[in-house]
């Protein structure tokens, strides 16, 4: 749903935020009446009021223009890294590992299966989720299936 009205917007900003209509006036310096107001479309609230909220999280441009800030963070999302950035290498590793874990990955398309040989006897059987490159066997490939033994 496009919201099409700066009081659209603010409201949206608000519930973002998860806060009152009461308690985002007060954080603007007004009343909740006022606050009613400003949603509805009947009036407009001052410059003093946008900068205020803007200190809570508000994207003032968002509210102002309907196009989000670029780059404007969520407040999950600023909690996130703020956090982030005090690890150490290793606890930024072990979080990226974990973001790299949750992540849903896309199956492949199509499976083939691949099978080589050698003059010494072996053979390796299986479905490649990788490329065979120059003999080599990339990690991506699945575990070879459990040999039959040809019958004589």
């Amino acid at each position: 749903m496009e919201l099409n009205t700066f009081g659209e917007r603010l409201k949206s900003e608000r519930n973002r935020l998860g806060l009152s209509q009461e308690a985002f006036a007060a954080v603007g310096g007004v009343k909740k009446l006022a606050q009613i107001s400003y949603e509805q479309g009947k009036t407009l609230p001052d410059i003093g009021f946008m900068v205020a909220v803007s200190k809570i999280g508000v994207d003032v441009t968002y509210v102002m223009f309907g196009v989000p800030t670029p780059g404007a963070l969520s407040a999950e999302e600023d909690q996130l890294l703020s956090g982030f950035r005090k690890l150490d290498l290793m606890g930024k590793v072990r979080v990226l590992g974990v973001i790299e874990g949750a992540v849903p990955h896309e199956k492949p398309k199509s499976r083939h299966t691949v099978s080589i040989g050698g003059s010494v006897g072996h053979q390796v059987n299986g479905d490649v989720y990788g490329t065979v490159n120059n003999g080599d066997i990339p990690s991506k490939v699945k575990a070879p299936r459990e040999k039959t033994e040809k019958k004589k």
